[in-house]
């Protein structure tokens, strides 16, 4: 895999926000996706016991796709990151993209590394904030009831991958990863998230 692969495209919504703040993909339930026609850059993710690719996401705070990268499976989450954010770091450097406003990222836990964090404060200027599950356990006095712990809490912010990665799942060719390069992956995605833009803007 090459970590000088550029983004293919950039997706400009953002500039229509009020915070200029984006979020980095989390870990939603559907990372890993099998891998049907085979082809290169493919592995075996242990964790979801699945052999095929990952689809890593950077997105705005309204969910919209501003850059992506898909590689195997058995890549860890930070390197994977990594790669998608030095293809961002290149598109930036050159002037390409919309992440001049891009201020702060949210991470879920699985990203949580002091090299991995201080390496994109200081090349990409960003500041990281860890998304954490709330704690289900604690310590309390024996005479003491423990405050309810709700079945459901919403993450801060982690919700917003999460719904993009279901609009994308709407569509069939995203459904399981059909294609033989990673580079088409990539392309698909791009096209699931125009066609999504475009109905927006008119629906019908």
């Amino acid at each position: 895999m090459t970590t000088q692969r550029w983004v293919a495209a950039k997706l400009c919504a953002s500039a229509a926000e009020e915070d200029g703040f984006g979020e980095a993909f989390c870990r939603p339930l559907r990372i890993t996706v099998e891998t049907v026609s085979g082809g290169p850059e493919r592995g075996y993710d242990a964790v979801k016991k699945v052999n095929g690719r990952k689809r890593h996401l950077l997105v705005d705070t309204l969910g919209l796709i501003l850059a992506v990268l898909v590689h195997a499976a058995d890549v860890g989450e930070r390197e994977g990151a990594r790669w998608l954010l030095e293809g961002v770091l290149a598109a930036k450097q050159a002037g390409r993209g919309c992440f001049e406003r891009l201020q702060h990222v949210w991470v879920d836990a699985g990203y949580q590394g002091k090299e991995w964090v201080a390496w994109i404060e200081a090349a990409l200027g960003w500041t990281v904030e860890i998304v954490r599950k709330p704690s289900r356990w604690g310590w309390c006095p024996a005479d003491v009831e423990p405050p309810p712990m709700p079945a459901f809490t919403v993450l801060k912010r982690r919700w917003v991958v999460e719904r993009t990665f279901a609009w994308l799942d709407m569509y069939r060719r995203l459904s399981k990863d059909y294609e033989y390069l990673p580079e088409s992956s990539e392309a698909m995605i791009h096209l699931a998230m125009i066609n999504l833009m475009a109905h927006r803007l008119k629906p019908g």
